[in-house]
C-alpha cells in the first residue's frame, strides 16, 4: 500500500445517544456512495448495520457493525456504534482503534446523557470528530440551542460550517428545507427526485443574509488562531480562499481545537452529502494521527513506536471477536506493517504464536477473504486461538505489546439454568463463547447456591443476552429475576492483631502481624455527587482502582522478607471478598508492624497471621455494603413532572438538577439500581408515554440499613 493510498483512508465511527439517528445517516451515507442501492429503514428492520434479529425487532444498535464504501478518492471504514449505556463497550473498543467519529444529536433532545458518555469516551482517546445535528424536520427542533450545549455541557469549542434554513415539519410555514454552507457561503436544498443524494446551490436568501454574515463571522474568528496567512487575509478583508479554509478546517480538526457542526435531517433526505464530504475532507487518515506506543513485553520500561508505514513491522489490536461455530472472527485493526494470509503472528500479552488462516473484509454480516492486508487498514482474522478483545499481535522478531482496552464492571447478575443435564455442557460452553465476544458480560458458578450467574450492565443487556441463548443457541434455559451486583467496604478505622501460633510437621511456627483497616470511600449518596458530576467512576471505561496495601513498618527488627510475605498476602485478601461474599471495595489497609521470634518464624507462619489480622480487621470494622447508583436523566413534559419526581422519591433517589429544554424538563438524579427494575415502564405508565429516560452507571455508594439487613439474616 502506497502512501497516497493511506492519504486517503479514513476510519471513523458514528457515536451518539440512543435514537438520534446514527444508523439512519450510516444508511443514507452507505446510499449515497453507491455501496447499496436501496437505502433502508429502522421502523421497518432493513438498514445494512443493523443485520441482527434483535436489532430489527428493537429498532436499535446493539452490536458494533463495520462498513467499507468510497467517497471523494477516500475509502471510509465505518463502524456504527450502539447508543444504549447497557452495550457502551462496543463504543469504547471502536474508539480505541479509530482515527476519527461523527457525533450525531437529535436537535429537539439535544446533549442527552449518553451524548456525554461517548464524547467523554472520544475525548479520552484523542479522538478528533465531526457533529451533525440531526432530526431539523422535527418539531421544537432548535439548531442554536443544541450548538450551544454542545459548547457548554461538552466543554468543546464547536464551529459551525452550516447553519440551517428554516426548521420543524414540512407542514410548518418555515419548514426546514436546507442548510446555508458558511465555507462558500451559499445556500444548498437536496432534490427529492435523487433522495438527497444531488446539491442544488443557490445564493443565501436575503432575509437570511445577516445571519449567515454573523456565523461566517464566527467560523473565521474561530480560525484565525489556527493560521497567520488566514488571519493576514482578514485583517485586510481580501477575499478568502475556499481552498485555504478547508485546510485550516483540517488541520484545526485533528489538533482537537474546534469541532465543525453540520445539520439536517438524515431521515427525509437533507444535509447527508456535505456530512461525507466533511469526513473526506477534515477527518483524520492513518497518516494524520500520532504513531501508536507501547512497550517492549521483555522490558515493560522501553517505549515503542510504530508509524502507519508498510514498512514498519506489523503490529495490529484486537477489538473485537465474534464467536462461529466454525471459529472465531476476530476483528483487528491494523496499525503498521503488512500482514498475509496463512502466516504467524506473536500476541505478546499471552506469550503465545498465532495462526492467521485467513483474512478478511468485514461489510456488515457480509465478508470477503483477501489474501493480505497493510497498515490504516480493519480487518477480520479467522484462525486466532489465544488472544481475545485488547490483545495485540505482532511479528515474532519484533514484538511490541499495545496498550488494552479497559471496560466498565458489570452491575447486574441474574441465575440461569438448563432446563436439561443435557444442556449443561452445551450452556457452558456457549456462555465461554459469549464471554469471548462481549468483554463486559461475565458467567460464572456461585459459591453460595451453586447457581450459574450471567452479570451485564443493565436489564436491557441481560435480556439480549437470555435472547440469543433461547433463539440463536437453541438453548432451552430457565432464568431468575435479575439481581444487584454489591459490593463491601468496612464500617470504620481500626488497627488489629493477627497471629500464628502451630506446630506443623513437629515444627512450631509462631509470627505476629499487626495492620490498619479504613474505609476510603462515601458515606452517604450524596458524597457521591462530585463523583457523578465529573463522570469518573464506572461508566467513565476503566475499573476504578478501591482498594490499596501500604507497608508502614519502621522497625528494622522486622525482616523484609517476612514484611514481604505478609504484603503479598494482605494483597489476595484485599482483592478477594469481604464478610458476606461480594467483592471489596474502597478499602485501605496498612501494614504497621510484627513480632518475630528468634527460631520459630518463618515465611509461612507470618502469611498465616496476615491472614488471620485480615479476618480480624473485617469483623472489627464491620460491614458497610455498597450498592451501584445510577445517575438519570429524565426529559418529562411539566404536567407530569409531580408525578415522576415523586415516584423517584419512593425509589429512594436523590434529584440532582432541574432544567427546562424546550417544553420539555429534564431531571437529573442519582438512584440505587435496586429500585430500578423496569423503570421504563413505569415511567411510560406515568407520562402515558411522553417522557424518556436514559440512565449510566454512575459509582458505589453505601446502601441503607434495611438493604445490609437482608444479608444478615
Amino acid at each position: 500500500m502506497t502512501a497516497r493510498n493511506l492519504a486517503d483512508i479514513r476510519n471513523i465511527g458514528i457515536i451518539a445517544h440512543v435514537d438520534a439517528g446514527k444508523t439512519t445517516l450510516t444508511e443514507r451515507m452507505l446510499y449515497y456512495a453507491g455501496a447499496i442501492h436501496r437505502s433502508g429503514n429502522v421502523d421497518q428492520g432493513t438498514t445494512t448495520t443493523d443485520f441482527d434479529p434483535e436489532e430489527q425487532e428493537r429498532g436499535i444498535t446493539i452490536y458494533a457493525a463495520c462498513v467499507t464504501f468510497p467517497w471523494n478518492d477516500c475509502v471510509v471504514n465505518l463502524i456504527d456504534t450502539p447508543g444504549h449505556v447497557d452495550f457502551t463497550a462496543e463504543v469504547e473498543r471502536s474508539l480505541r482503534v479509530l482515527d476519527g467519529a461523527v457525533v450525531v444529536f437529535s436537535a429537539r433532545e439535544g446533549v442527552e446523557a449518553q451524548s456525554e458518555t461517548v464524547w467523554r469516551q472520544a475525548d479520552k482517546h484523542r479522538v478528533p470528530r465531526l457533529a451533525f445535528i440531526n432530526k431539523m424536520d422535527r418539531e421544537g427542533a432548535d439548531f442554536y440551542g443544541t450548538f450551544e450545549e454542545i459548547r457548554t455541557r461538552l466543554e468543546s469549542n464547536p464551529v459551525a460550517i452550516q447553519i440551517p434554513v428554516g426548521v420543524g415539519p414540512p407542514h410548518m410555514p418555515d419548514k426546514f428545507r436546507g442548510v446555508i454552507d458558511l465555507v462558500r457561503m451559499k445556500m444548498m436544498t437536496f432534490t427529492p427526485e435523487s433522495q438527497g443524494r444531488d446539491e442544488v446551490l443557490h445564493d443565501i436568501p436575503e432575509e437570511l443574509a445577516d445571519k449567515a454574515d454573523e456565523w461566517r463571522h464566527h467560523l473565521l474568528e474561530a480560525l484565525y488562531d489556527q493560521s497567520e496567512e488566514l488571519m493576514e487575509l482578514g485583517l485586510s478583508e481580501a477575499p478568502i480562499p475556499e481552498e485555504l479554509l478547508h485546510k485550516v478546517i483540517r488541520e484545526a480538526v485533528i489538533a482537537r481545537k474546534i469541532v465543525p457542526v453540520l445539520c439536517g435531517t438524515a431521515l427525509d433526505f437533507i444535509g447527508v452529502p456535505p456530512v461525507l464530504d466533511s469526513v473526506a475532507r477534515y477527518l483524520p487518515s492513518p497518516l494524520d494521527v500520532p504513531p501508536v506506543e507501547g512497550v517492549d513485553p521483555k522490558k515493560t520500561d522501553k517505549k515503542l513506536k510504530r508509524k502507519a508505514d508498510v514498512e514498519e513491522p506489523f503490529c495490529g489490536l484486537v477489538f473485537k471477536i465474534l464467536a462461529g461455530s466454525h471459529g472465531d472472527l476476530a476483528f483487528v485493526r491494523v496499525y503498521s506493517g503488512t500482514l498475509k494470509a496463512n502466516s504467524r503472528v506473536y500476541n505478546p500479552g499471552k506469550d503465545e504464536k498465532e495462526n492467521v488462516s485467513q483474512l478478511w473484509h468485514i461489510q456488515a454480516d457480509d465478508k470477503k477473504q483477501v489474501p493480505s492486508v497493510e497498515a490504516g487498514d480493519i480487518i477480520g482474522i479467522i484462525g486466532l486461538r489465544h488472544s481475545i478483545t485488547g490483545d495485540t499481535l505482532c511479528e515474532v522478531k519484533d514484538p511490541i505489546l499495545l496498550e488494552t482496552i479497559q471496560f466498565p464492571e458489570t452491575v447486574i447478575s441474574m441465575a440461569i439454568e438448563p432446563e436439561t443435564s443435557a444442556d449443561r455442557a452445551k450452556l457452558e460452553k456457549t456462555l465461554e463463547a459469549l464471554k469471548r465476544q462481549d468483554p463486559t458480560f461475565r458467567a460464572g458458578d456461585s459459591s453460595e447456591t451453586g447457581q450459574t450467574l450471567i452479570s451485564g450492565m443493565g436489564e436491557l443487556h441481560l435480556e439480549v443476552i437470555k435472547h440469543r441463548l433461547l433463539r440463536d443457541f437453541k438453548l432451552n434455559v430457565k432464568v431468575h429475576k435479575p439481581r444487584v451486583s454489591y459490593r463491601e467496604s468496612i464500617g470504620k478505622k481500626v488497627e488489629v492483631e493477627g497471629e500464628c501460633r502451630q506446630q506443623i510437621g513437629g515444627q512450631n511456627n509462631f509470627a505476629k502481624v499487626r495492620i490498619r483497616m479504613e474505609p476510603t470511600g462515601a458515606s452517604s449518596i450524596l458524597d457521591i455527587l462530585p463523583a457523578a458530576a465529573k463522570k469518573v467512576a464506572l461508566a467513565a471505561g476503566a475499573k476504578e482502582k478501591t482498594t490499596s496495601v501500604v507497608n508502614l513498618v519502621t522497625d528494622e527488627k522486622f525482616p523484609p522478607q517476612y514484611q514481604a510475605a505478609a504484603m503479598e498476602v494482605l494483597q489476595q485478601q484485599v482483592e478477594g471478598s469481604g464478610l458476606i461474599g461480594f467483592p471489596l471495595m474502597k478499602v485501605k489497609v496498612s501494614l504497621l508492624g510484627g513480632e518475630v521470634h528468634e527460631t520459630d518464624s518463618n515465611e509461612l507462619a507470618f502469611r498465616r497471621a496476615a491472614a488471620d489480622a485480615f479476618q480480624e480487621g473485617l469483623k472489627a470494622a464491620g460491614l458497610a455494603l455498597m450498592e451501584p447508583i445510577m445517575q438519570m436523566e429524565i426529559t418529562t413534559p411539566e404536567e407530569n413532572l409531580g408525578d415522576i419526581v415523586a415516584d423517584l422519591q419512593q425509589r429512594r433517589a436523590t434529584i440532582t438538577e432541574t432544567s427546562v429544554r424546550g417544553r420539555s424538563t429534564v431531571v437529573k438524579a442519582l438512584s440505587p439500581l435496586a429500585t430500578l427494575f423496569g423503570y421504563a415502564g413505569a415511567i411510560r405508565s406515568l407520562s402515558q408515554g411522553r417522557a424518556a429516560c436514559s440512565m449510566e452507571p454512575a459509582a458505589y455508594g453505601p446502601a441503607p440499613k434495611e438493604v445490609v439487613d437482608q444479608f444478615m439474616l
